[in-house]
């Protein structure tokens, strides 16, 4: 099924939209985790760590589900279709399992949060490099997913060559 070209376009907007604020706020959880690693003011550095947790709730976790429903959305709308071609369904995969290491990371954001709570805490103990090695991951693997994206690579599933069969067939007939 093809969605009328407004639909499209107005799928094509949505997904372009959360899929770039994905991107924005991995680069800010990224400048957070780089605040909580050198930052010399203790108030500041447990700051860093206290938002993350409700900050990734509130806009990683939300922008990274409406990222993957759109493109998913986007893909069914589109004569590109779900499992047609190699590069929607690679963009599909990470999409899938950067969403799912998110949910599972979101335990580590609520101890990390715990452990910069305690005033109590040495700061070196409050100090942790998790979120900023899986913040850099996140966004390389994003930006794979971009790339994917403009450059649309060449290569037709097993599924995708039977589909395009099946249909010049039928037009043949």
């Amino acid at each position: 099924m093809t969605l009328p070209p407004r639909l499209r376009k107005l799928a094509l907007t949505a997904h372009v939209i959360f899929s770039v604020g994905w991107l924005g706020a991995v680069v800010v959880f990224l400048a957070l985790a780089v605040i909580g690693l050198t930052g010399s003011d203790a108030q500041t550095v447990r700051g860093a760590y206290l938002v993350m947790e409700p900050a990734a709730w509130f806009v990683l976790v939300p922008l990274a589900l409406a990222s993957l429903l759109t493109g998913i959305v986007q893909a069914l709308g589109t004569t590109w279709g779900l499992f047609r071609h190699y590069w929607v369904l690679f963009k599909l995969l990470i999409g899938v399992l950067v969403t799912i290491i998110l949910l599972i990371y979101m335990q580590t954001f609520l101890a990390m949060a715990g452990v910069a709570a305690d005033p109590g805490a040495d700061l070196a103990a409050v100090r942790n490099a998790s979120p900023m090695i899986h913040a850099v991951l996140a966004l390389l693997v994003l930006l794979v997913a971009t790339v994917l994206a403009v450059y649309k690579p060449r290569g037709v599933t097993r599924y995708g060559w039977r589909k395009q069969h099946e249909k010049r067939a039928a037009l043949a007939t």
